[in-house]
């Protein structure tokens, strides 16, 4: 048995009663300030760190997506991280409305050198922190909280001397690490003390940075967390709250979502969720929830497969199929009664022109972020429906089933595919189609027919082709294929009824109309038999269908 006895509850909550009215809130109404964090806290956690093209290449990336804040490396950590930080300042790669970010302990010697890092940076953050954690003082710096708060005023009033010193546009961030295991009224004690050092005003924007660097506590005592802060801190107009979660219990986003109703502005976080540990919040899928309620986001993921092969390439990470919004399947229907309410919610957005978004099972229209419904959204294994099935044969080949040829076609696609247990491919799904019912080679052909009408009696004198010998006859019906028919059945003397007749023209033939039509036979024993033609005469086509349906029935045993 697991010992849960070792656990306790590590976090410090506050009066929600008092700080809880992130509650009256439904959604997030706005797009925070995003900071990619991708290429210093996610860069770090790569078993194989990117190297300088790796990064630059990463870099260009997160500027096309749109990022206005790049956390581009911990300077002081590596010489990797030294010189492309050197690299973007020396060869003006930062564009004018760009600004870079940079991470240093509140320790003298490596802020030293993040500015000697920064020197020139046409606008940096020097981002500086120090733990403050009841675990982080009593197990690892084993100092009061006195002293711990005063190495961060330390660091405050470093950075802010060499801000004047060195060359370069500087702004001030600071985070209290280990916010979720530190007690709130001591966490906010620190930033105060830091914001009286820095001085915010107008001209001196100075970002408070609350990290759930673990995720201790269910999200919304973190929001609770995050409002109490907001409300307290000095400076408050002059000041932007920052969040930086990780995801140690599953729950970044929603920590991040809460916190955002409580008071943050701005999300620290990495694509996908790359990160230490669970990893870091992931921007893409708070910045698309925000988009599925009508929100932009102010990035651009409209073309998420090229991002995720870019980002997999550079990082060496896997973007997890069910990922949501970038999985390769999250759009993916196999279940027969998701594929059947979304084929029937895509025709019903066409037929009546909708512009909002509705579909069942679909949060965003994947053609947003550079999906396609056919390849994407309906895929077929073993657990496919018919309504899928036909959806997809319809969408890519453009032919519609009839209803019960339609389930008849679905039974053998996933026969198939349970039998061979894979998923059946678009082209594999027409090559089942093709082989099964459409302008089937049979035993019987027609060579000629010529129609005469007489009143409302369709006559026809028609020519069958068996074993290189033709016959020909005269038969009669109320149209055009009931003629064929008649003269079918008196040439093979089967007995059998044409229950269903359907046709229409293909899609996307210009102006080589194709027709496509579909028969059912039924005999005498109610079993149904199916065959499709297809040519570019409607009479031609609806022979072809006949005789196809025709030979499977011969084929059935009838």
């Amino acid at each position: 048995m697991m010992d849960a006895s070792k656990y306790r509850v590590g976090y410090f909550p506050v009066d929600n009663r008092k700080y809880g009215k992130w509650m009256d809130k439904d959604h997030v109404e706005q797009p925070p300030i995003w900071c990619s964090v991708d290429m210093r806290d996610g860069n770090q956690s790569l078993v194989i760190p990117m190297n300088l093209e790796e990064k630059l290449e990463y870099y260009n990336m997160l500027l096309e997506v749109g990022f206005k804040e790049i956390e581009v490396g911990f300077p002081a950590a590596s010489e990797t991280e030294y010189e492309f930080l050197r690299t973007l300042i020396d060869n003006n790669m930062i564009p004018e409305d760009v600004t870079v970010q940079v991470l240093t302990q509140c320790r003298e010697h490596i802020i030293r050198k993040t500015f000697d890092a920064c020197k020139g940076a046409p606008s940096a953050i020097i981002h500086f922190y120090n733990s403050v954690s009841v675990a982080q003082r009593e197990q690892v710096f084993k100092k009061s909280k006195e002293e711990i708060k005063q190495i961060a005023v330390d660091g405050a009033k470093l950075v802010k001397k060499l801000a004047a010193e060195y060359e370069g546009n500087f702004r001030f961030e600071y985070s209290p690490e280990s916010f979720t295991g530190t007690e709130p009224d001591y966490a906010l004690e620190v930033c105060n003390a830091v914001l009286d050092v820095l001085e915010p005003g107008p001209d001196n924007n100075v970002i408070i940075n609350i990290p759930g660097t673990v995720e201790m506590s269910m999200p919304h005592v973190y929001a609770s967390q995050v409002e109490y802060i907001s409300e307290n801190l000095k400076y408050r107009e002059f000041v932007t709250l920052s969040l930086h979660p990780h995801n140690d219990r599953g729950t970044a986003v929603a920590d991040t979502e809460l916190a955002l109703l409580a008071g943050a502005q701005r999300v620290e976080g990495t694509l996908f969720g790359n990160g230490e540990r669970t990893g870091n919040v992931d921007i893409v899928t708070l910045a698309l929830n925000l988009y599925s309620h009508g929100v932009d986001p102010g990035l651009n993921f409209s073309n998420m497969p090229a991002l995720v092969e870019r980002y997999e390439r550079c990082t060496r990470m896997h973007v997890y199929e069910r990922t949501p919004y970038a999985g390769a399947l999250v759009f993916a229907a196999f279940s027969g009664s998701h594929q059947d309410a979304i084929a029937k919610g895509m025709k019903y957005r066409s037929k009546n022109r909708l512009h909002e978004w509705s579909v069942p099972y679909i949060p965003i229209d994947p053609t947003d972020i550079g999906r396609t419904y056919d390849a994407d959204v309906i895929r077929v294994n073993s657990q496919s429906g018919k309504g899928g099935i036909g959806y997809l044969l319809e969408q890519f080949f453009g032919y519609s089933l009839p209803a019960g040829m339609r389930e008849h076609f679905s039974y053998l696609c996933k026969d198939i595919s349970d039998r061979e247990h894979k998923e059946l491919k678009p082209d594999e799904v027409l090559e089942i189609f093709e082989s099964n019912y459409l302008n089937l080679p049979g035993d019987i052909s027609v060579t000629d027919f010529e129609f005469t009408r007489e009143n409302d009696v369709v006559k026809i004198d028609i020519t069958f082709l068996k074993d290189g010998e033709g016959t020909e006859l005269e038969a009669q019906g109320n149209g055009s294929l009931s003629a064929i028919n008649d003269a079918l059945r008196t040439y093979t003397g089967r007995e059998y009824s044409l229950e269903v007749f359907t046709q229409h023209s293909m899609r996307g033939q210009g102006s080589h109309s194709v027709a496509a039509s579909y028969i059912g036979l039924e005999t005498g024993d109610g079993r149904m038999f199916w065959g499709a033609g297809t040519d570019t005469d409607v009479v031609k086509a609806s022979t072809n269908a006949l005789l196809s349906a025709f030979h499977n029935m011969v084929k059935g045993g009838n």
